[in-house]
């Protein structure tokens, strides 16, 4: 009895952080998924606030917005576009796994029908340290190709020097 306690104290807490809606639970199997998906965007949120203070990010990132409102997943590369972090869900849209990604670069999703123009658009944003939005065909991990939503920006510490890039990702059709 005293586990069940100390979850439910555990729970509330998380939920005390969350800016979300309760709804009425219909089941504890419902309520069970819902949990697992907000801890692990809360994870992804704990990780991104600590890169954020280890490198003096002068922005202010809606980072529960982007992935528990939106269902973005969230990609940092550091300067030299290495991949730093990914958010756990970019296996759902494109079957890598957060530890395949870290230290590649994110054209490892690009493939041979897609636009060298907007390649080109994104490669000349991130040269002038600007933000971009486009839409690019990338490829998941088994090769089928999808369309990607993409947000991107740098992110600056407070000697105005770009650290990171981020960038909000999504499949569209």
């Amino acid at each position: 009895m005293i586990e069940l306690k100390q979850y439910d104290i555990a729970a509330q807490k998380f939920y005390d952080t969350q800016q979300i809606n309760s709804l009425p639970i219909l089941s504890w199997d419902s309520y069970g998924l819902h949990f697992d998906r907000l801890t692990k965007f809360s994870r992804d949120i704990v990780v991104l606030n600590q890169l954020a203070k280890e490198h003096g990010w002068q922005s202010s990132l809606s980072l529960n917005e982007a992935l528990v409102e939106k269902d973005n997943v969230i990609v940092v590369t550091d300067a030299k576009l290495k991949i730093v972090h990914a958010s756990h869900n970019i296996i759902h849209m494109n079957g890598y796994e957060v530890t395949d990604i870290i230290g590649e670069s994110p054209k490892m999703f690009q493939g041979k029908d897609t636009c060298k123009d907007t390649s080109v658009y994104i490669s000349n944003a991130i040269k002038r340290k600007c933000g971009f939005e486009a839409t690019i065909l990338n490829y998941r991990k088994d090769g089928s190709p999808y369309k990607c939503w993409i947000k991107g920006e740098p992110l600056f510490n407070k000697k105005g020097k770009v650290v990171h890039f981020i960038a909000y990702e999504k499949e569209v059709a």
